[in-house]
């Protein structure tokens, strides 16, 4: 949290805002530095703003709130590189929505190793919007996981990725396959 930082100067020292007289009054001094101490903070994040809301520059503790201005669901599972990147791609990965090209970009940038898609590949159409799901034919997707050696990844993360990049009425299996 940018207000636990000890001992952080300010940039604008306010008893240099005040008349002359008052830089020689210890209490004047002591009462601006307090305001100083309380200031510091919000002045340094106001001065560095272009960095917090850059996903790839952004405090830890920022990019969570950072990831809900977007609309992303981050997991903890996932590395702060991870979290990061997928924040930083979240228009391109919205575009891609509900294709096997985003499903496979998004778990590439979740999954550190190799990711394999098989699908049904079947495609249906209505002319009406929002039709009911078709019954007669079946699709499906299969995700085969191989995370890098010492990579913490884990099958309900992966699954986690697939649901949200996922068309709905798409059936979906994951195998993650331990190096």
């Amino acid at each position: 949290m940018r207000a636990g930082i000890a001992e952080l100067a300010t940039p604008h020292p306010l008893i240099g805002l005040l008349p002359s007289i008052f830089a020689d009054d210890p209490f004047a001094v002591r009462w601006t530095e307090g305001f100083d101490q309380v200031l510091a903070p919000v002045i340094g994040t106001v001065d560095c703003l272009g960095a917090y809301v850059d996903p790839l520059l952004a405090p830890e503790d920022f990019t969570r709130w950072l990831a809900g201005w977007f609309g992303v669901l981050l997991d903890e599972n996932w590395s702060m590189a991870a979290q990061r990147a997928v924040i930083a791609e979240a228009v391109a990965l919205y575009r891609m929505r509900g294709t096997m090209a985003g499903l496979r970009r998004h778990l590439e940038l979740v999954v550190d190793g190799e990711v394999r898609i098989e699908e049904s590949g079947g495609v249906s159409w209505s002319v009406r919007p929002r039709p009911e799901p078709p019954t007669d034919v079946e699709h499906w997707v299969r995700v085969i996981v191989t995370p890098a050696p010492g990579s913490p990844t884990s099958k309900a993360a992966v699954e986690a990725v697939i649901r949200a990049a996922k068309p709905v009425g798409v059936l979906h299996s994951v195998e993650v396959i331990e190096p």
